[in-house]
């Protein structure tokens, strides 16, 4: 085999691709990470995070990254800020390929994420952490007692907009159309909610916001009536953007079973896709939970479930 043979290749970083790595590398495996073109993931651009166990005082994403990459490399994993371009899952060992370079796999763990989807405006990256943000379940504990909206129409921005209600004093959701994506029932518990107040047939056109002793905070939204034409400033302190989730599966295409959006299928409650050898962690295989814990902990059994089946394929 040549150098660029591994038992384990770990395509993505962030809490599911570093924890695998971890384990993996405690096995003796001395995985192979490709941490792709943002090291880290979706965590690298996120600021406090206040609900991963074991830091009481909150820890900022990228410093939750780095410790979690180095505790990788300190038991022999190997990182490398490198993008796997193209895989072939059609032969044994697997082979991948990054740019123009090859290397082959005996077991391969796919932990690329998903990628929020956003309105695509150059203020909502301005504000991004900052105010604009698109996990509830994430974020909603900073706005207590502050005014929110949210941006969508199915039934994760029904669910996002409830669940902010435990936190926010208003919460307005905005949507560009009259009817909604979303579940019927759905529909119901939000407009049950007396905080929740709709916002229909209105589009965003500027995220408002203010810098002050170098924070930067949103103050607003310019929306626009798509009925009218009309223009309105709403006051408010956080938006989110609930209009759905990219999982980062394109190269896995003909190859991988995927739902409908692209979201990888897992074997029951294992992390097996339908390639044997090959795992999927984290939010690549995941759209319900979308947390950095449930990540790191499907990232744990990827690992388990690798170590195991080189051992029964008498490769370790």
């Amino acid at each position: 085999m040549s150098q660029n043979h591994r038992k384990v290749i770990i395509i993505g970083s962030g809490p599911a691709g570093y924890t695998a790595a971890i384990y993996t590398a405690r096995a003796n495996l001395n995985p192979l990470v490709f941490e792709g073109i943002q090291r880290g993931g979706q965590l690298m651009i996120t600021t406090d995070v206040e609900n991963f166990p074991g830091f009481n005082n909150g820890v900022q994403g990228p410093e939750l990254m780095n410790l979690l990459r180095k505790q990788a490399i300190k038991f022999g994993a190997e990182s490398v800020f490198k993008e796997i371009t193209s895989v072939d899952f059609s032969k044994r060992p697997f082979a991948l390929k990054s740019g123009d370079e090859e290397y082959t796999a005996d077991t391969v763990i796919i932990s690329t994420g998903a990628t929020a989807k956003y309105l695509g405006l150059e203020s909502e990256k301005k504000y991004r952490g900052s105010g604009v943000s698109a996990c509830a379940t994430c974020d909603g504990f900073f706005f207590k007692n502050l005014k929110v909206a949210v941006v969508g129409g199915g039934d994760t921005a029904m669910e996002e907009a409830i669940y902010l209600t435990h936190f926010a004093s208003e919460v307005y959701l905005i949507h560009r159309r009259e009817g909604f994506r979303a579940s019927k029932i759905m529909i119901e518990r939000a407009e049950k909610n007396p905080k929740i107040k709709f916002k229909l047939n209105y589009i965003i056109e500027e995220i408002l916001g203010e810098e002050k002793d170098g924070r930067k905070k949103v103050t607003g939204l310019s929306l626009k009536n798509v009925k009218t034409g009309e223009n309105e400033i709403l006051e408010l302190d956080g938006v989110f953007i609930a209009i759905g989730h990219q999982p980062n599966t394109e190269i896995f295409k003909g190859q991988l079973e995927m739902d409908e959006v692209g979201y990888l299928k897992v074997e029951g409650r294992s992390t097996k896709t339908n390639i044997e050898g090959v795992f999927a962690a984290g939010d690549v295989a995941d759209k319900v939970y979308r947390q950095a814990i449930s990540a790191a902990g499907t990232g744990c059994m990827a690992a388990i479930d690798a170590q195991r089946w080189l051992e029964e394929k008498e490769i370790v």
